[in-house]
């Protein structure tokens, strides 16, 4: 029998401390999710055009990607919420499966809305598999051991970076394999490696949970939906509706509504909201979601223009614009394990996203000094410097939030941050191609004027139909110009002295997305200044529990002097063990307390145990929950 076999049949450990080689275990389940929501972004955004075409819809493709990410992003905080009260396991198991199915129907699609309708069922299972992963990471692993497997989620999403447009270009390209159009491949290419995360995902994961009765926060979900739904709607359909339209200007109010009655159900659900509103007075937390929101609004907003300007400036095809990310792609991979080493062994965290976002913003501003005819290599080095600067900010992050909460709320704290991070990337590449598409015909037209000087450049463009004489006079193609805005291919089949207007055009209008990029990244870096001291625990989730559990059940022996005796020492050990691991938070004293302090709860254990109490004679206000947690664990201020 293999040792992964041997490994399946073992259950989660009695004292909540897993083995470098279990880890890397259950690890190999967990990336295969991950994997497969990494690819599939990739993938489906290479051949979505091929697809538009193929199913006669090009003018609503649109809808296929927000459709994905509206279900994706609102079932986020859900799943985190869920995972927390009933385990993460059969959830994981759950959100595979629906992606899967919905994969496998999106191959049966005959019109773009059946297509869009079948990607909104896919991201309901998406939305757990990125969330639940870091999660059940956090409840194996401790946060400072945490770090140093940041490796392997990176080679895996930098896989999926590469791959994905390979693949989908491949799929793309192909008429028909095996009797299946090409592109219908996109989708059931997700079918057995989601089947194969399924089966090592239920042999190798086994994770102890006891199971935390809660009220269930419908309303919460619901006024989440109703605000969310039409502002992500209008962020990916705003340039075509016009942002002030009626339709634009109705969802904005709906959505503001919606919002504002979710932060009210919240307040009213208390410790069993979707996301508790206490945790934003965690300064940690609070800095962790703010900076989460303006670097992912910076972030993809920045990153959505590389590829296009990669086959619109440098002629390269979707699957060679693919493996030109790969600088990028390779810096975030080199400062995210360098920077996960370096926490695992001496504990250091905070510099990292401070550091991170300074040096994305200068890199962002090196990508704005670049144009038309900048060399692919300059290019790319600044491309390396930026994936620095992001590798050192994302995965501390959610180490840093993980951290800042009780271990029993890593699945909403998680959430929360992967939440708002997609909602600020989805503003960010809303807001950044409204900025591309609204410059870019004035920017062509500048170019052309320029280019105009040349009485080589105007025969040329003549023959090419680019310039039109109009009694006498040269004018502009309008028509031709606009179209280039909507299939870019059109500059590839120019002379070069022709097409290079239309590239300087591009390439200015992607400056402006650079640069405006770089200010929010810099914003970012602003806020990760109020950063708190960060003391990461040395304990995982589990692990914390075991030893609450341990703590109880020797406890409930009988009231002998040693008994007692022990009974003290652990009460005043525990006390102080997470006082240490609470003290990780801001110097303004907002900390994650168990008790109001040290010798009040040995102060009231030992007047217990003098009383001749037995454990179930203790009142319940003293006793821990099953989850490992204190039943009054709160912030309290000062001290």
């Amino acid at each position: 029998m293999s040792s992964h076999t041997a490994t399946a049949k073992a259950q989660a450990p009695t004292d909540g401390q897993y083995t470098h080689k279990q880890v890397l275990t259950i690890l190999s389940g967990l990336l295969l999710g991950m994997f497969l929501a990494a690819l599939d972004q990739t993938i489906v955004g290479t051949s979505i055009r091929t697809i538009a075409d193929d199913l006669h819809g090009l003018s609503i493709q649109a809808w296929v990607t927000t459709a994905y990410l509206i279900t994706s992003t609102i079932t986020t905080p859900i799943y985190g919420k869920l995972g927390d009260m009933y385990g993460r396991k059969k959830l994981f198991l759950f959100a595979i499966t629906v992606f899967i199915t919905g994969s496998a129907a999106c191959s049966f699609a005959t019109s773009m809305y059946m297509l869009a309708g079948f990607r909104a069922f896919q991201g309901i299972g998406a939305g757990g598999l990125m969330t639940l992963v870091l999660a059940i990471i956090g409840d194996i692993v401790s946060p400072r051991e945490r770090a140093k497997y940041t490796g392997y989620f990176m080679a895996t999403f930098a896989t999926s970076s590469v791959l994905g447009p390979v693949i989908g270009g491949f799929f793309a390209q192909s008429s028909s394999i095996l009797g299946i159009s090409g592109w219908r491949w996109v989708f059931l290419v997700n079918v057995p490696i989601g089947i194969a995360a399924l089966f090592v995902v239920n042999h190798t994961l086994h994770l102890h949970h006891v199971r935390r009765e809660a009220r269930i926060d419908w309303w919460g979900a619901v006024w989440l939906v109703v605000g969310l739904v039409p502002l992500l709607m209008v962020a990916e359909q705003g340039q075509s509706w016009g942002w002030g339209s009626a339709t634009a200007v109705a969802c904005y109010v709906i959505g503001i509504i919606g919002l504002v009655a979710f932060v009210w159900a919240e307040q009213r659900m208390g410790d069993d909201a979707l996301i508790p509103l206490r945790i934003f007075k965690i300064r940690a937390a609070a800095v962790t979601i703010g900076a989460s929101v303006i670097v992912g609004l910076a972030m993809f907003g920045g990153i959505i223009v590389l590829p296009q300007y990669m086959q619109i400036v440098h002629n390269a095809s979707p699957m060679s614009s693919g493996f030109m990310m790969l600088p990028m792609v390779g810096g975030l991979m080199i400062a995210a394990i360098v920077s996960g080493l370096i926490t695992s062994k001496t504990g250091i965290i905070r510099i990292f996203p401070i550091m991170g976002t300074l040096i994305a913003a200068i890199a962002l501003v090196l990508l704005f000094t670049i144009t038309a005819d900048t060399s692919l290599v300059i290019v790319m080095t600044y491309m390396f410097i930026l994936g620095i600067g992001l590798g050192n900010c994302m995965q501390p992050l959610t180490l840093i939030i993980q951290n800042a909460v009780p271990p029993r709320e890593i699945g909403v704290a998680t959430s929360a941050a992967t939440f708002f991070r997609q909602t600020g990337g989805t503003l960010g590449v809303a807001v950044f191609l409204s900025i591309l598409f609204s410059t870019v015909g004035g920017k062509m037209a500048g170019a052309f004027a320029d280019a105009a000087k040349s009485p080589e450049f105007v025969r040329q463009a003549l023959s090419s139909h680019v310039l039109l004489q109009s009694g006498g006079t040269v004018v502009p193609n309008t028509k031709m110009l606009a179209g280039v805005q909507n299939d870019s291919a059109i500059i590839g089949q120019l002379p070069t002295i022709v097409a290079h207007p239309f590239k300087v055009g591009f390439a200015q209008s992607m400056d402006l997305v650079f640069i405006t990029a770089a200010a929010l990244m810099f914003i970012g870096f602003l806020i990760m200044l109020l950063m708190p001291k960060v003391t990461l625990r040395e304990k995982s989730a589990m692990a914390e529990a075991a030893d609450a559990s341990a703590a109880e059940a020797s406890a409930a022996g009988t009231g002998s002097p040693a008994t007692e005796e022990r009974e003290l020492a652990m009460a005043g050990a525990r006390v102080g063990r997470h006082a240490a691991a609470a003290e990780s938070s801001d110097e303004d004293g907002e900390v994650w307390r168990d008790t109001p302090s040290v010798m009040d709860a040995i102060t009231h254990t030992s007047a217990g145990i003098s009383a001749g109490h037995l454990r179930d004679e203790v009142p319940p206000e003293s006793r821990r929950s099953n989850e490992g947690e204190p039943a009054d664990y709160r912030p309290r201020h000062g001290g």
